[in-house]
């Protein structure tokens, strides 16, 4: 068999099910070989927006999402989904061809050195020389991509070492256990625990990964501890539960660093700072810190733990659960509880048009399932969603708060259908973020996929406005023109809708999570008139 043969019947041992990528000379046979396989070949419109696809594909399932591409600018199109899914800490293994090597010594037309490039945008990337190491290492990216904190590798496949002969097979996908958690560091996060009279549990996205929501709800439960949680943590706790404290993420002071503020001790589970750093939430380094996550904790200053319980999560907090003994008050925090959804309900009702971003998210909730999934883009209304779009259960709502790069809604959308058929996905965008991806739509109704898109229009680069205006007084370089949302979606074959009034947005929305195919929401929003942290700086805690 030639070398891509065997490549691709490593990609089958792994249980790749999609490859989403371009076609290109230098994969020829790559794609030739997909043919013969069990495997999906997805091509997209572009490669950043097949490298989002398996982002998400990767962040949905835990199992490393895979995209394709040739060399030069096709590998270069990729950097960007891959360093997203590094560090949101989604699984991918991205494969990318190369010209011989017999030319890759010289100047040669498209060649760049892709391995150095992606480099720093990795866990790991190689080139594969010759046939014989294929097995090794497809497994070995795939091991390094799913293990914790999961990630991006790379692998890069000159174009002769594709078409050799080749002889071997895969090798054992079996998965280490996680180690369980050191006895002596639980027992000392159990004392700490039973000794503060108000501990918080600050959840992260190792809560997620860790598939470890059902222990978490369960430990703060039978302890009366409530729980905050980052972006991307979000249905860790469900949004209807007494002890959700929501989300903490804003620069600026929010009403849930009060809790914070209150807390004797922070039970930090699965958190990564490359979400939101301890400096915000612990800025006089004066909080006790439990740690509790797969990996030992980053040096910062701002965050040294008392006790680093470094396991499986999901095991750690089930034995932690029973070691702790007795039940906390949470009466200070429920309070707290009941003045953030006050704030964050005012403006839900306003019927103004352009609507506020309240109000959109408000309906489109009441449209949706507590297992559907809504797919944040990134600028102002990802704030918005991260702040005020209740979640109930784990990755149904995604967000992109680690690498947050614009573009990547709808092809994750893509991505999370293909995972779920059976559930209603909705992509969330700007108009900025919405058309450095749009082409991605003919991907979406070429698959037949019904995803809905709903687009916060207003003509701008909001949050970065917002952030000149705030810290400059002025603005510059934000504005721009839109196209006609309702005709593009038309000339990609799908379905578009313009809303003209605030109560026309229910049924708009109704009826496009109906339709068949892939549909574009043209919402006019008002972010001036709902000021996303106007007065947060001097807000007075009820607690």
């Amino acid at each position: 068999m030639k070398a891509s043969d065997l490549l691709v019947q490593c990609l089958e041992h792994e249980e790749v099910r999609y490859v989403f990528g371009l076609p290109g000379e230098e994969i020829l046979d790559i794609l030739d070989s997909l043919l013969d396989s069990r495997i999906t070949f997805i091509p997209t419109r572009h490669e950043q927006g097949a490298a989002f696809m398996a982002d998400a594909y990767g962040r949905l399932t835990g199992r490393a999402g895979v995209c394709l591409a040739t060399l030069g600018p096709g590998a270069t199109n990729l950097a960007t989904g891959v360093a997203d899914a590094n560090l949101d800490r989604a699984p991918l293994v991205a494969i990318t061809g190369q010209a011989g090597r017999d030319r890759i010594h010289k100047e040669s037309h498209q060649r760049v050195d892709i391995v150095e490039h992606l480099r720093p945008l990795t866990k790991w990337n190689t080139r594969v020389e010759t046939s014989a190491v294929i097995p090794e290492v497809i497994r070995k990216a795939f091991k390094l991509a799913e293990s914790e904190k999961p990630g991006a590798c790379h692998v890069e496949v000159p174009e002769d070492v594709a078409r050799e002969a080749a002889d071997g097979a895969p090798l054992s996908t079996e998965r280490a256990r996680r180690p369980s958690p050191d006895r002596q560091a639980l027992e000392t996060a159990a004392r700490l625990i039973e000794a503060a009279s108000f501990p918080l549990i600050f959840a992260g996205n190792g809560v997620i990964r860790g598939r470890a929501s059902g222990e978490l709800r369960e430990f703060a439960r039978a302890h009366g501890i409530p729980v905050a949680h980052t972006f991307m943590a979000k249905g860790s706790m469900p949004y209807d539960d007494d002890l959700c404290l929501l989300s903490v993420g804003l620069q600026a002071r929010d009403y849930i660093s009060c809790g914070f503020d209150k807390a004797d001790l922070i039970i930090a589970v699965g958190y990564d700072p490359v979400e939101y750093a301890p400096k915000y939430w612990n800025p006089d380094r004066k909080k006790p810190i439990v740690h509790i996550d797969f990996t030992p904790a980053e040096v910062d200053s701002f965050y040294q733990p008392a006790v680093e319980v470094v396991a499986d999560v999901r095991e750690a907090i089930e034995l932690l659960g029973g070691l702790v003994k007795g039940q906390k008050d949470p009466t200070p925090y429920l309070t707290l509880r009941r003045f953030i959804l006050a704030e964050l309900a005012e403006g839900a009702d306003d019927d103004a048009f352009p609507l506020k971003p309240q109000r959109i998210l408000r309906d489109l909730r009441a449209q949706m399932g507590r297992e559907d999934i809504l797919i944040s883009d990134v600028g102002t209304h990802k704030l918005w969603i991260a702040r005020t779009f209740p979640a109930y259960e784990p990755n149904t709502v995604l967000i992109s708060n680690g690498y947050a790069a614009m573009g990547f809604a709808l092809p994750a959308a893509i991505a999370a259908k293909l995972v779920h058929p059976e559930r209603k996905v909705v992509a969330v965008s700007g108009d900025g973020g919405f058309l450095m991806n749009c082409q991605e739509l003919e991907t979406a109704h070429r698959l037949g996929l019904a995803i809905v898109n709903v687009v916060f229009r207003d003509g701008g680069y909001n949050l970065i406005q917002w952030k000149q205006q705030t810290h400059l007084g002025r603005e510059s370089g934000v504005k721009f023109g839109n196209p006609d949302f309702v005709a593009l979606a038309g000339a990609f074959g799908a379905k578009g809708y313009r809303v003209d009034s605030a109560k026309a947005l229910g049924p708009i929305l109704a009826e496009a999570l109906g339709h068949p195919g892939p549909s574009i929401v043209d919402v006019p929003v008002d972010y001036e008139g709902a000021k996303l942290t106007a007065g947060l700086g001097q807000l007075i805690c009820p607690i």
